[in-house]
Parts: C-alpha cells; structure tokens; sequence
C-alpha cells in the first residue's frame, strides 16, 4: 500500500511500477487542488487516458449534487490532516461509490487519495435500507394483523390491524400474553401448539377472546423465529365470513330440502347443456337414477326416436333467446306410447346455470280429451236420440210400402229396388247405433272365454273376407284367463274392426289376429291388417263422432266400438305404418 493511518508518502519514494501496479486507484493533486499524476488503477475506473484526466480537479468526476461531500472533506483535511469518506464518480459507464482516504504530503504539499470502488457494498447497504422501509410498511400498513411474540408468548411488537383485531391499543397489547386470548384450551388449541413447535410453522382457525369479552374467529399463519429470532403470527378476522358461511349453508340447506322434497321434476345444467344436478322426482319421472344423469347432456333424458332431441334443442334455443321459456313437451318413449310435460326453464339462474322445472301431465292431457271425447258423446247422444225418434217411423213406412211394391215390380226394376232396400237397411243400422250412443244400454256382464267370441266372429265374417280374397291367421294363446264381459257388445267391437281391415284392402291381403296374456291382469287381442295404414296426425282423431277414413263411413262404428271397451274398463291403442298397415290393440282386463 502506498499510504497508512499513520504514514503519507509521496510515489517519488517509488517507482512508478509500483505506482502503476496497485489495485487501488490513486489521485494526487497540488495546493490548488488540481490533479497531477494518477495511476493506471484510477484510470480504468473513469476509463479515460491520464492525458485526459490531468490538470482537472476531482469535483470534475464527482456529480454536482455530491460536491458538499468534497468540500466537507477538504475542512477536514484542513483541520486533521487525513480524511476517510465516500464519494461517487461518474465515468462512462454510468455511476461508481468510492471509499476515499485522502493525506496531505507534509514535503510539498500535495494530496494524495486512495480510492476502493465499494459500489456492490453500497449497492447492497441501499437495497438493504429499501428492504427495512418496504419492510416497514408493510408490517404498518398491512391489512391483516401481524404480531411478533417470544418464547414465553408475550407479544412484543403489533402493526394497527393487529390492535384493530384484538380491539386494545398498541400500549396495551405490547407486553400481554397470547394465552390470555385463547378462548378454548382443547385438544384442537394443543394440537396447534405440537405442531408449530414440531415443524415450525403452522396455518389453523382459533376462537379467541378480546379483552372487552367478544369472541372473534380468527384465521392465523405461525412462524417460529421469523425476524430477529422472534415469532410471528398473522391474523385475520374470519367471523363474519364465518357466519356468511353458516348462512350459506343454512340457504343451501334450504334450497337442497325444497329441491329434493319438489313433487315436481328439476334439473340444473349448464351452458354446455350438461346436467349438474336433478332431484328425486325428475328421476322418477323419467324412470331412471340419479347418477345416470349426472355430468350427462340434458338431450339424455328423452328416448332418440320421433325428433325428441330436436324437441329439446329448439326448447334449448328459445330459452337463450328469450331468457325464459315455458310450454308442453310431447316426448315418444321407446315403447312407443307418449307422455305429456309441461315445463318452465330459466336462463342463468345464477352464473351458467339454467333452471328446468316439469311435470307428467300425460294424465291431465287424457282426461281432457276424454272429457272432450264425453262433451261429444253427451252432444251425439242427445242429437242421436232426437234423429233416431224423427227418422225411425218415416223409415218404417218407408219399408213396409217397399216391400209391398216389390211383388209388382217389374224385372228391370229389380236392381233399383235392391238398391233402395240396402241403402234402407243402411240407415236403420246407423239409427241403432245411434241409439246406442244415445241412451245407456242394458248390459249383463258374464265370465266367457274370448277366444270363443273371436272363433264366432271369424266365422261370421269368413264369406265376406273371401268376396275380398282375404286369408284370417289367427293366433290364440293356449291358456287364457276367463275375462267378464257382455259377449255381444264385445263381437260387436271385433266385427266392427274386422269389416274395417277387410274394407282397406280392396285387392286382398292378410289379416292377422291375436289373442294373448299380457300379464296376470289384462289380456291383449291385436287385429292387424295390410292396408294403407293412417297417417300419424288422423291417429288421435280416431273415434271421434263422424270421423273416418273410409269414403262413405260415418265413424260412428268406430265411436261405438271405443265407447263399449271403456265401459269394460279397458282401452284401444292403434299402431299405424303408411303403406305397411294398422293394427288395433284392445286391452280387456281380467278381472
């Protein structure tokens, strides 16, 4: 080194290798405080020739706003003959901190400074400093409460949420004992002890006391000597979450009772149209469990057949559309029967979650066409026994002088007469059934084997079916239940449905009859023709007064024939493929 605490020596009592080869950069100026010699050290700290560096003062590499610090310097100097400090220089590559001790060389005058770049040292001390105040205010400013406590729990240090928290000031805090806050010194408080004494740290909920007796739960982060070796802990205040919580949990308690306990279908599902939760009704409804709908798509509640699944998109697109939607769904099973929902749907109940509610209605529906079906009746009735009492003794002359003309008729007017006759007879068979539809009818039930009625009524018909080049198959089960019935009206409804699949094949075909044991209650008996069948639409209009498909029929065979099975307590399904064929179903009951 060239100098010392106590020793200034001039570079003349060196060569200038020396000069040149130590480490630290070495200035020395004259009386007038300019510099006149430095070494290589200096000159690759300010990256500059000594040519360059010559004849200028130091204040010329110290910034203008640190040049009190020179002229502070220089006083010392003056009074003590060394001085130590630190100074900034620029240079081109920005900004360096120096650590300067700078003598005065009692033989001429001059001054030399040796000078050790500490910029990482300040660096670090200034990093260090902006760490404290960061530190600070964080600990002040902090929204949740932070305090540091010893070994014994004696809190020695709070920040303002803290003191906010346990409702004391910041004298009164300082100095307590954490214990006395505890409310509750269970197991779950001795838990939480071992296990920040035996890893550390720990992160829990606890119920503590303030000193005003109020009861806080509080959610807390310990740490075992965090700062200085003290510990801290990190509180936040979670009772009014806490009861947001409960009554969250009381709300959903709520909802989850009414939703399970509804009569009525619902289903929540998403933007997605995925299924996130159903109660136990819909799943009733729509025969199936729970867990087979869940996470599902919602067009997974309706058999893929007859458009329900367009059914249930367009529903789907007039709920975003308009936000809410309500209405009648008409869903075909598989079984091919129909069911009736009438439902109401909102959108976004809450976040992407839609609202579907709905309810089985296919009964309701039924009864309303049943009770359109009897306004019907009620109105044919009362019509029918008016023309039935009006037209029946015209007719009786009507017959009684035709048949007296008919000795005199003459061979050519033979047909004509045969023409009058049938068309006569036409008439009485439509005022009978009138009459029939018209006031109730005297019936006697009895226990007979429908298989017998059915034989008779083929029979019967056979010579009409061969005019038509029809072929009966029949098919019997071996062992039939003996059902209650009125025989008569009953051969009345298998003529009535056999002269009808015999008329609709024109140029002959099969009609296939069959007569078999649904299950331990009802019987089924199926007549099944190759016609043209009916169209989907004309299907519900069947027995209804005065409608047919048959150019010159009446409907009323039909009416008849839907009248008498629902008076057996049974009903009429009807199953139709264009082109293909119709077949009726009569369902009988057994008892």
């Amino acid at each position: 080194m060239i100098t010392s605490e106590n020793n200034t020596l001039s570079p003349n009592h060196f060569s200038y290798d020396i000069f040149n080869q130590i480490l630290d950069g070495i200035i020395i100026t004259n009386k007038n405080g300019f510099i006149v010699d430095v070494n290589l050290a200096f000159c690759q700290y300010v990256d500059l020739k000594k040519e360059s560096i010559l004849g200028y003062s130091l204040s010329h590499f110290v910034p203008q706003n640190e040049h009190y610090k020179l002229r502070s310097n220089k006083k010392l100097l003056d009074e003590n003959g060394k001085v130590r400090g630190i100074i900034p220089i620029h240079h081109s590559r920005g900004l360096s901190y120096f650590d300067i001790l700078t003598t005065v060389d009692s033989t001429n005058g001059n001054t030399i400074s040796v000078l050790r770049d500490v910029t990482d040292k300040s660096t670090l001390k200034q990093q260090t400093e902006q760490y404290e105040y960061i530190f600070q205010d964080l600990f002040i400013e902090a929204l949740d409460g932070i305090i540091f406590w010893d070994l014994k729990g004696n809190i020695i240090n709070a920040n303002y949420a803290a003191t906010r928290i346990f409702e004391s000031d910041i004298q009164d805090l300082i100095g307590s004992n954490l214990s006395t806050y505890i409310a509750k010194k269970n197991d779950h408080y001795e838990k939480i002890v071992k296990k920040l004494f035996n890893t550390g740290a720990v992160r829990d909920e606890i119920l503590l006391i303030m000193p005003n007796g109020q009861k806080k739960l509080l959610e807390f982060s310990s740490r075992l000597h965090s700062v200085d070796g003290f510990h801290m802990t990190i509180l936040r205040n979670i009772s009014q979450r806490y009861e947001m919580e409960q009554e969250l949990r009381k709300s959903e308690q709520k909802f989850r009772k009414v939703f399970e306990g509804s009569l009525e279908g619902l289903i929540l599902w998403n933007d997605e149209k995925v299924i996130i939760d159903i109660n136990q009704s819909a799943c009733q409804l729509l025969n199936c469990e729970r867990h087979e709908f869940l996470g599902n798509s919602i067009l997974g509640i309706v058999p893929e057949c007859n458009g329900n699944i367009e059914k249930i998109e367009n529903m789907v697109k007039l709920l975003k559309k308009n936000g809410k939607n309500d209405g009648t769904l008409i869903i075909h099973l598989s079984d091919d029967s129909i069911k009736y929902f009438e439902y109401s749907s909102i959108y976004h109940l809450y976040s992407n979650v839609n609202f579907s509610v709905f309810k089985d209605v296919t009964e309701k529906i039924e009864m309303e066409n049943r009770l359109k079906k009897s306004d019907t009746l009620n109105v044919v009735g009362e019509l029918a026994a008016g023309i039935a009492h009006e037209i029946r003794n015209p007719m009786t002359a009507l017959k009684g002088f035709i048949q007296l003309l008919q000795g005199e008729m003459q061979e050519s007017q033979a047909m004509y007469f045969q023409v009058i006759l049938s068309e006569l007879n036409r008439i009485d068979s439509i005022i009978n059934e009138f009459l029939i539809l018209a006031k109730p009818q005297a019936v006697k039930y009895s226990k007979v084997d429908v298989t017998t009625i059915m034989k008779e009524t083929v029979d019967l018909l056979t010579a009409q079916a061969v005019l038509y080049n029809v072929q009966f198959e029949t098919y019997f089960d071996q062992f039939l239940s003996i059902i209650c019935c009125e025989p008569n009206q009953l051969k009345k409804v298998f003529v009535n449905l056999i002269k009808n699949a015999i008329e609709v094949m024109p140029t002959g075909g099969k009609i296939v009859i069959r007569i078999e044991s649904k299950d331990d209650k009802n019987i089924c008996i199926s007549i099944q023709d190759e016609g043209v069948g009916i169209p989907t639409g004309k299907l519900k209009k069947l027995g209804e007064p005065f409608y047919t498909t048959k150019e010159r029929g009446t409907g009323l065979g039909l009416m008849v024939s839907y009248k008498i099975i629902e008076e057996h307590k049974g009903f009429i399904k009807v199953e139709s493929v264009e082109g293909v064929g119709t077949t009726f179903h009569i369902y009988l009951p057994v008892q």
